[in-house]
């Protein structure tokens, strides 16, 4: 339409002034051709603003496990010892409960070859000093009891006798009793006798003699009564005595027999703690010597080996080798920004680059990106990691193209977890105002939220 009006003008110029170089002046085919050009790129720049694109988080990190398990380990010595033969190298194959290393003792204290046996024949009096110990108890304990029997039957014994005491003294008081009567008749009838022989001769002489002699006969028994009853009073006195000597003399056999026992007790619970920590040192020997052959916790390589020289000694808790597990369940560890960590959830996809893969990535275009894999957010660390950034744990992504078996545990990983759809001028906008991408979530993030609520 410009054209057509601008020849329009040049015509009537013409006409009117009669100028004929005007005439032979016209837009060059070129121009035309750039104009149109421009013109379609604009378009084509004006609708690929209106193209969706899908806006994600970048992170860097490496491969690893996705279990401990599975992860590179130190294989460390439980006892100090001096290398004495590799029976691996690295790079090899090993099976669990695989020996890998032979060490020899370093500590004087196992040096000796026979020290099992020395230990046993330890452990074989230490058993026999047990079983004297038993024995002196139970001889105490009967000892013990027969002291306590015969106190018993002693005591009893003892209260017979002063029983026995008390009846005599009665017996005694009882004839000294009856001797004061007859020894009072008796010096009745010599009074009466002396007083009728003084009075007139009624009673002879030889009448009153012999009742004299009586007299004096009675009085030699009473006397000699009296004294059997002091006597008896006196054997009274000392049976009581000895009822109580024979309480103070078994109380202190039987307290120097149970101190005795009590002895043999504490030595039998003596020899009893030495006998149990002889045992303890035996099966703490036949563990020890079973630890001269460091074996492999679990299947996997030998990747280095860390201590190398024979003859050359090593600590308890020494890392020896590095293993890898066998058949590891792989995962990606990659690290974000503290600041995108919120856009994150578990479940969420994840496109990823490996070091030394050819790749063609688009970012936001990943149905054409070629050379990247499919991933799942796994586990998000609720802490964060080095320089305030956090983990994720990413495992391959189930439907997707598999992980390739040449990646190595250590290498290198370069991601993109997956956000929401929006139009390029919008991603564009948010990057020029450096803008979060938005927090809002995506259809499938509501669906498996209320999937889980649901549940």
């Amino acid at each position: 339409m410009l054209n057509i009006s601008n020849q329009k003008v040049g015509k009537k110029i013409h006409e009117q002034f009669e100028l004929h170089s005007l005439g032979t002046l016209h837009t060059p085919r070129s121009a035309v051709v750039l104009k149109r050009w421009l013109l379609g790129i604009c378009f084509v720049l004006i609708a690929i603003l209106f193209l969706p694109w899908q806006q994600n988080v970048t992170g860097k990190g490496d491969i690893s496990a996705l279990t401990p398990k599975d992860r590179p380990q130190n294989i460390q010595n439980i006892i100090s010892g001096r290398i004495e033969k590799w029976l691996v190298k690295e790079g090899d194959f090993v099976k669990q409960n695989d020996t890998l290393l032979i060490i020899s003792e370093t500590k004087d204290d196992y040096f000796d070859p026979q020290l099992p046996k020395r230990l046993q024949e330890q452990l074989g009096a230490k058993s026999g000093a047990i079983d004297g110990y038993k024995s002196k108890i139970v001889a105490l304990s009967n000892q013990i009891v027969a002291l306590q029997n015969n106190q018993k039957f002693s005591l009893q014994k003892a209260r017979n006798k002063v029983k026995q005491g008390l009846a005599k003294i009665i017996s005694d008081s009882t004839d000294v009793f009856a001797e004061q009567v007859q020894l009072s008749i008796a010096q009745t009838r010599y009074d009466r006798g002396d007083d009728q022989y003084k009075n007139g001769g009624l009673v002879a002489l030889s009448e009153l003699e012999t009742r004299k002699l009586k007299l004096q006969e009675v009085k030699a028994k009473v006397i000699s009564l009296q004294n059997k009853l002091l006597v008896s009073r006196q054997e009274l006195i000392n049976a009581r005595i000895e009822l109580n000597s024979i309480g103070a003399e078994y109380a202190e056999k039987i307290s120097k027999a149970q101190s005795d026992k009590s002895s043999a007790l504490s030595a039998l619970a003596t020899g009893e703690y030495e006998f149990s920590q002889l045992r303890n040192k035996i099966a703490n020997v036949d563990i020890r010597r079973n630890q001269y052959f460091v074996k492999a916790p679990q299947d996997g390589y030998v990747v280095r080996a860390l201590k190398m020289g024979i003859g050359e000694t090593i600590k308890e808790g020494e890392s020896i080798a590095t293993l890898q597990p066998n058949q590891p369940q792989m995962a990606v560890e990659m690290y974000v920004k503290a600041m995108d960590v919120p856009l994150i959830r578990e479940g969420r996809e994840v496109r990823l680059q490996f070091e030394g893969w050819p790749a063609l990535v688009f970012s936001g275009w990943s149905s054409v990106s070629v050379g990247t894999f499919g991933g799942i957010v796994k586990v998000i660390d609720r802490v964060d990691s080095k320089n305030g950034e956090y983990r994720l744990l990413i495992v391959p992504k189930t439907g997707d193209e598999p992980w390739p078996p040449q990646v190595r545990m250590g290498s290198g990983v370069y991601g993109w977890v997956m956000l929401n759809n929006v139009p390029i001028w919008y991603e564009i906008w948010r990057q020029l105002n450096a803008f979060p991408p938005n927090l809002q979530d995506s259809p499938k993030d509501k669906d498996a939220k209320g999937g889980k609520d649901g549940k």
